[in-house]
């Protein structure tokens, strides 16, 4: 198959594997069948076979998966056996705490550059790399050849500043801005972060299982003699 034809829900259950299978390895399990795999991650395990098969599958009849194999596969499949340099615009509360929380290279990036419009923060350090002024952006871009921006801009800024990057030959972003890049350039690769998305989508979970449980409350039948 394909790669291009794979959906998009097959591609965002990989990394969700690839840590399971950490796990896994942390707890010194070196194979595991899909039966036992399905329950460990509530998903069946037809699922699992077939999100696996459209990479030409790794498993093997009357075995099962080796984990330590299977991950390494997957983290092929999904790039984080490559450094590619990537640089971070904004360097607020949340570029800073994505700076400072997140290493890079166990996923496929180095973090080559941090940038920010503030020149007072210009030169101060965050995990060993110097802030510098977005008006260096060119600069460094043609010294260093960057591929990938994590955005940790207001969306206000975040069209013209996609405009300049995209110039200046990125190629993918990690979008925490709200922008919709894709709308303007649907040729770059995004993958936009809202938080607030999530935690509206825990709220609604929340909510709906409490009703589920009153309603599972109140429909109990009432036994006869008490």
């Amino acid at each position: 198959m394909q790669k291009n034809n794979i959906s998009n829900s097959v591609i965002r259950r990989l990394p969700r594997y690839y840590r399971f299978l950490g796990e896994l390895l942390n707890q010194d399990i070196q194979k595991i069948s899909s039966r036992e795999l399905s329950e460990k991650m509530r998903l069946t395990a037809s699922q699992i076979r077939q999100d696996l098969n459209c990479f030409g599958g790794f498993g093997q009849q009357g075995y099962g998966y080796n984990v330590a194999e299977l991950r390494r596969e997957i983290g092929h499949i999904l790039g984080l056996d490559k450094q590619d340099k990537m640089i971070l615009i904004g360097a607020g509360n949340l570029g800073r705490a994505i700076t400072v929380h997140i290493d890079f290279a166990k996923y496929g990036y180095e973090l080559s550059g941090i940038f920010d419009s503030n020149i007072s923060l210009e030169g101060i350090e965050i995990s060993g790399i110097k802030i510098m002024h977005t008006n260096r952006l060119a600069e460094f871009c043609a010294e260093n050849t960057p591929t990938m921006a994590v955005l940790c801009i207001p969306k206000s800024g975040a069209k013209e500043m996609v405009e300049t990057l995209i110039g200046l030959g990125i190629k993918a972003f990690w979008n925490f801005s709200h922008y919709d890049i894709h709308y303007d350039h649907p040729e770059v690769a995004v993958e936009n972060v809202h938080l607030t998305d999530s935690l509206m989508t825990l709220s609604y979970a929340a909510r709906n299982q409490h009703e589920h449980s009153a309603e599972d409350a109140a429909a109990e039948p009432e036994i006869a003699g008490e």
